[in-house]
């Protein structure tokens, strides 16, 4: 009977979070994607940080190990995509080189 009910709450939280996160995101202006992906980044570094020393654990057992390098894997590649797009994006708010005029070149 308990472990439905923690079951029950803690399914609950998590779809609530799911729906308040999608809310929060939606509204979040395109101005503001950039710092707010960087900041989603450190982050995930953090939590892969954190995925890496447990994976170090001796008392885990095969599968735990197996389902931390997956989320490893998962969590690497999610920051590495993170900060390519966050680079793009950044270079997007850079001047570009005004193109030279063929007159310019010696053409008298």
């Amino acid at each position: 009977m308990i472990l439905a009910s923690v079951l029950t709450t803690n399914l609950a939280i998590l779809v609530l979070a799911g729906f308040i996160g999608f809310v929060v995101i939606s509204k979040v202006p395109n101005t503001l994607h950039t710092p707010l992906m960087s900041g989603t980044n450190a982050i995930h570094g953090i939590v892969l940080l954190g995925g890496l020393l447990l994976l170090g654990l001796a008392e885990l057992g095969a599968l735990s190990k197996i389902l931390l390098v997956i989320a490893v894997a998962f969590g690497t590649i999610n920051i590495v995509g993170g900060f390519l797009v966050t680079d793009r994006m950044l270079e997007m708010f850079k001047s570009k080189p005004k193109p030279k005029a063929e007159d310019e070149e010696g053409h008298a």
